[in-house]
């Protein structure tokens, strides 16, 4: 069936109208994009050329870090954009691509998060098993899993999304392009986007978080019966601690903006949510796994003093 929409460009309104905040707001998220960019470039580099980083947790905070950039690069640039032009105008095209890119990224990230919780799950509970269990070969397929999951979840909504019919207003209250404020503008009936949106999404996001959950009360429970000495059960958790933080700001918001009821939500919150999930959990996530971790701390000292 041919795409029906009269629409042939959206009009994204940002953050807020008052033009006063626009330069200002341009400002601070451009500095944010470049720590996005810095950060999780520096760690992708690190994990890459370092020898000493060459293990399955680090090859997956490489993956965290390369999603990071491409994760913010979608929503910010037309962002910064959009603060200082008076026509923030996306075509329809380019409006369809964004939310694809969005949900692929974003949905990868969260089955990322799960993956990595696994990791830690094998190393501590499974220490003289993990190297075996934890192959090279495995943490390979899993993440181009995660991947390809990921791809194709984001393009089924890519699809429905645009065979919908925007007939009426092309003016959308958020920053870049979702499925829930498009769905706001179409026409026609949108229950099943809806239950896509609610089950396919749901899924795929509550997955990984579960599996996560479930990593660590095993673990907490293996160390509390299984280990005696409180050092030993202090790095243990220690090196869990980090991921355990990137997950609660990842999918704290993105909870409440996707589980919550539509009659729930308003435009201000979930504009709120979403800068928690994909402006600051990126920016965060270098700063959370540098000041946390010795080994990256280390690899880092090395490389700037190679480069000094």
């Amino acid at each position: 069936m041919l795409n029906q929409t009269l629409v042939t460009e959206f009009l994204l309104l940002g953050l807020t109208d008052i033009q006063i905040l626009q330069t200002f707001l341009f400002t601070v998220f451009l500095a944010i994009y470049f720590l996005i960019v810095a950060g999780n470039g520096a760690i992708l580099t690190i994990v890459i050329f370092d020898p000493r980083l060459h293990s399955p947790m680090y090859f997956f905070l490489g993956n965290l870090s390369c999603l990071d950039i491409c994760y913010s690069t979608v929503t910010l640039p037309k962002m910064l954009e959009n603060f200082l032009s008076t026509h923030k105008a996306i075509s329809f095209l380019g409006c369809i691509s964004q939310l694809h890119f969005f949900h692929f990224l974003g949905s990868t990230e969260a089955m990322l998060l799960g993956v990595m919780a696994f990791d830690r799950f094998v190393a501590i509970c499974k220490p003289l098993r993990y190297p075996l269990i934890m192959n090279h070969q495995l943490c390979t397929q899993m993440a181009i899993t995660i991947w390809i999951i990921g791809f194709f979840h984001a393009l089924m909504h890519a699809i429905m999304t645009s065979r919908l019919n925007f007939c009426g207003s092309n003016h959308i209250h958020h920053f870049f392009c979702d499925v829930k404020p498009l769905l706001e503008l179409a026409c026609g009936n949108t229950e099943l986007n809806q239950w896509l949106l609610n089950t396919v999404t749901g899924t795929i996001g509550m997955g990984p978080f579960f599996l996560t959950l479930l990593s660590y009360f095993y673990i907490i429970i293996y160390l509390f019966f299984k280990t005696h000495s409180c050092s030993m059960l202090h790095k243990a958790l220690s090196t869990c601690a980090s991921h355990f933080m990137v997950v609660i700001l990842l999918y704290a918001p993105v909870l409440l903006t996707y589980i919550r009821p539509a009659s729930g939500s308003s435009i201000d919150q979930d504009r709120i949510m979403a800068i928690m999930y994909s402006v600051v959990t990126p920016v965060l996530n270098p700063l959370i796994y540098t000041l946390r971790n010795k080994e990256v701390k280390g690899a880092l000292s090395r490389v700037i003093r190679r480069r000094l």
